[in-house]
């Protein structure tokens, strides 16, 4: 009975989970699943009926989540803009007589705009997967595993992601020494997404052939120049206010930059107020939207209804620094799809346990083991707002996309637990 009840938090979490995946599957709605999640997270966990209209209310009016809501409206408005004008399909176009190989056009955009540290950034990247991949007749499943592996493959080591730097302030590590550690995650990502998704890729023999088109620099650089203008200036402004006025939220940078994008996009192609607003205004960005505010409040019900904690006091015993390094950190990405969340939910703990077990040395090596563990979790979460925005775009079952993921993700952190054994040494 101790055992059971030990355990009862994780079995109440999975069990809203559970209900939750039932309602994607049942085709109630992406965010009417997520909040009835929310729903019975807080009936399960006792929160208080009257409290729901609160926390409702602060994950409506949380800074995260307007930043969040206004970059992927932005974000959506202009790949809108490019898709609609045209303008993706004429950059498409140009760059196949830099890029010959059919399998290098349909990994470079995902993992250039991966790059750009912006949530919900797959967006962006799944219509230009479209476009490259048309006439190559691939199935949608391998066109979601190609936008959304290759579009997360510098996550754990790129300076620029929140995750990555809230883990080297949190452990007061200089955030290079850190990447240099987190790295070798890049090199592995690749490996594991040419093996199980770009290998597996047949492309038609007319497909195969070099390219007739002609390399032209000034037309392609014009034709990129909405998609540079994002992410050299989110990359810029996100720099130059993390040095000259860390005060600031970084999301404004994002914001300028993605907004400049638009309105360049726009000057370039002549478009009207009313071409705008068709896109603006558009059912799928509503959704899109709904799906965000929806993913927020439920993480404003778990963390009123005190589940994490919940989960930390689970750990107990001798096996509590491993837990808190592999276990929670899974559990709160899978929940989550969020890096940040893992990290500042259970990072604090694994760090508090390794200076009361007197083991500050070991620092680096579980901090590895907690990014790769965590990391594993949000890569398989059904709610990671990528992976959702993918499958919607493609109009994939969220389960069969999903089984696709199961394998490569066991084996990034199988990878994350042979490299945590060798750091120790």
């Amino acid at each position: 009975m101790d055992t059971v009840a030990s355990l009862l938090p994780l079995i109440k979490i999975l069990a809203a989970f559970a209900a939750m995946l039932l309602g994607i599957r049942l085709r109630i709605g992406l965010g009417a699943s997520i909040l009835a999640g929310a729903a019975l997270t807080g009936l399960f966990f006792g929160l208080p009926l009257g409290q729901w209209p609160g926390a409702t209310f602060d994950a409506l009016s949380n800074e995260k989540t307007l930043f969040l809501s206004a970059i992927v409206g932005l974000i959506m408005l202009l790949s809108g803009t490019l898709a609609q004008t045209g303008q993706s399909k004429r950059l498409m176009d140009s760059l196949t007589g830099y890029l010959r190989s059919p399998k290098l056009r349909l990994v470079f955009f995902p993992a250039l705009i991966g790059l750009l540290p912006m949530p919900g950034g797959a967006v962006f990247s799944a219509p230009m997967v479209d476009e490259v991949s048309r006439d190559m007749g691939l199935d949608n499943t391998d066109k979601v595993m190609l936008n959304y592996w290759f579009r997360h493959v510098w996550e754990l080591a790129w300076p620029l992601y929140p995750g990555i730097i809230l883990s080297a302030s949190l452990a007061d590590i200089p955030l290079h020494r850190l990447i240099a550690y987190t790295f070798p995650a890049i090199p592995v990502m690749f490996l594991l997404g040419w093996f199980f998704v770009l290998r597996r890729v047949k492309i038609p023999a007319q497909n195969c052939s070099s390219t007739s088109s002609e390399r032209n620099l000034g037309h392609t650089l014009s034709m990129g120049l909405p998609l540079l203008i994002a992410i050299c200036g989110a990359v810029g402004l996100e720099m130059g206010i993390g040095l000259f006025m860390p005060g600031i939220a970084f999301e404004w940078g994002v914001l300028i930059a993605l907004g400049a994008a638009i309105l360049c996009a726009v000057v370039q192609n002549r478009m009207s107020t009313s071409d705008l607003g068709k896109i603006l205004f558009s059912k799928h960005l509503g959704q899109m939207l709904f799906v965000i505010v929806a993913i927020f409040i439920f993480k404003e019900f778990m963390q009123a209804s005190g589940v994490v904690s919940q989960l930390s006091r689970m750990a107990g015993g001798s096996v509590a620094l491993i837990a808190s390094a592999v276990l929670l950190p899974f559990i709160v990405g899978l929940i989550s799809g969020i890096n940040v969340a893992f990290v500042g939910a259970t990072f604090p703990l694994m760090l508090g346990l390794l200076a009361q077990l007197d083991m500050m040395d070991q620092v680096m090596p579980y901090l590895v083991l907690g990014q790769f563990a965590g990391y594993t979790g949000v890569m398989v979460s059904p709610i990671h707002i990528c992976f959702l925005l993918t499958c919607q775009h493609f109009k994939v079952d969220l389960g069969l996309a999903w089984r696709r993921l199961a394998v490569p993700c066991l084996l990034l952190m199988a990878f994350g637990l042979g490299y945590f054994m060798l750091l120790r040494g």
